[in-house]
């Protein structure tokens, strides 16, 4: 079993990249777990509606190139379905069991993820109609990645 995330931009944050890495850590227990990220473009102050679209596009460019056809791909988007952790631990059992054994996660840069992307992505997924920092957000699918497995193997973890 493989789950790669897919993002933009690096993390500068130490507290984040502890985060990630130990949750990454734990999860070695049952999959294998990777990480690539891809440039972000700069986006400058009071981006127009075509720069940003076309910053989008050169990110998402980027994110389609590390792709694989044998992915599952779930694109994290505001306007994805909200499971809750049971039911996103099925579906990641549902997809390993029934579709493939590769998950690709896909987290965009700070204005999300271009319409190639979405197109692409076999699902979408949100976790809240909020907007969470993308750096943030890798932290939060990492845990959740590893709270599925947990489900999934019927080991006990805090509610």
């Amino acid at each position: 079993m493989k789950i790669t995330i897919l993002c933009v931009g690096r993390i500068k944050e130490k507290f984040y990249t502890q985060a990630i890495e130990e949750y990454t850590k734990r999860l070695g227990r049952y999959c294998q777990v990777s990480v690539i990220e891809v440039a972000d473009e700069r986006t400058p102050d009071k981006a127009s509606e075509k720069e940003a679209q076309q910053i989008k596009e050169k990110e998402g460019q980027r994110l389609l190139d590390k792709m694989k056809e044998d992915m599952y791909v779930i694109a994290l988007a505001i306007q994805g379905k909200q499971p809750d952790s049971i039911a996103l631990a099925e579906k990641l059992q549902s997809i390993m069991t029934y579709q493939t054994s590769h998950i690709a996660f896909v987290i965009g840069g700070s204005l999300g993820l271009s319409e190639d992307v979405l197109s692409r992505a076999d699902e979408q997924l949100s976790f809240s109609k909020m907007t969470f920092p993308h750096q943030l957000m890798r932290v939060i699918l990492a845990e959740q990645i590893y709270r599925s497995f947990r489900i999934i193997h019927k080991e006990p973890y805090h509610k």
